[in-house]
């Protein structure tokens, strides 16, 4: 599965890093600017940064998109060698998470509640039933959910969660800013929606992880760590905001003052 070459590119403490090819599963959901592995093109924000690292150290890197479900199970066989994104937040099944190792965050994203624009500030209580993609862990609603005070309904398609919003068969979808944003852009006939800050939200930071290649992972951090301008240019690129900065500004658009921003229950 991998093939092992030897470069001059990295060196941390005296020793020399070897370079090998890897594969990454990655989930093959539609989720563009932060990541769409089934494209041929381009695959997104995070895609870029680690090939940007691949530049660097040499590793090569080969994509294989597959159910979200699935790729903890072709971690755990050793099919892929690291998925992305993961995060420690997630449900991993079949996986301790004290056997993974993540990386420090390869891009961070703003987990919000779009809703229509003509219902913001209509509140929380008014969020009956919630539109989220499938097989992701609706982290944040998960004691409304308990709480059996709304139903969720999973969806594949971001296309089709934003369609049933626009047509008020939900409330509310459970979506990164920057993605809805890029399909409201790319389907006019979708909206407007809106990230209402007094509803639920979550920095969510997307991070690489492994079983079995700590070392990498390593080798990763430091490029993240040592390269913040090339980092700022490829978000630039993507025209995708850090997340403070955007609630900070849907707040003064919204008119919400800071003590009704919402806050983890």
């Amino acid at each position: 599965m991998k093939r092992t070459f030897y470069c001059l590119l990295f060196f941390f403490g005296g020793n020399l890093a070897q370079a090998e090819q890897y594969i990454i599963g990655a989930q093959n959901i539609e989720y563009f600017p932060h990541y769409d592995f089934t494209s041929n093109v381009d695959k997104g924000v995070g895609w870029a940064i680690l090939e940007a690292f691949s530049d660097v150290s040499g590793h090569e890197f080969v994509y294989l998109d597959m159910p979200v479900r699935r790729l903890q199970i072709e971690l755990n066989k050793g099919n892929v060698d690291f998925v992305y994104p993961d995060n420690p937040r997630w449900n991993s099944e079949g996986t301790t998470l004290g056997e993974k190792t993540f990386s420090k965050p390869v891009a961070h994203t703003l987990s919000g509640t779009l809703i229509r624009s003509e219902d913001i500030g209509k509140g929380l209580n008014f969020i009956k039933k919630l539109a989220i993609p499938q097989g992701f862990t609706p982290v944040k609603w998960q004691k409304r959910i308990d709480d059996n005070l709304l139903s969720v309904v999973p969806i594949e398609e971001t296309y089709n969660a934003l369609s049933l919003l626009q047509h008020k068969e939900v409330d509310a979808v459970d979506v990164e800013y920057h993605v809805g944003k890029y399909f409201t852009q790319s389907y006019p006939q979708l909206g407007p929606f809106s990230v209402d800050v007094t509803l639920p939200f979550i920095d969510v930071p997307f991070l690489l992880s492994t079983l079995r290649h700590p070392e990498i992972i390593k080798e990763l951090n430091l490029f993240l760590v040592n390269n913040p301008r090339l980092i700022s240019d490829i978000y630039e690129k993507y025209d995708i905001s850090l997340p403070e900065d955007l609630i900070e500004r849907f707040r003064t658009e919204q008119n919400v003052e800071e003590d009704d921003v919402w806050k983890p229950l």
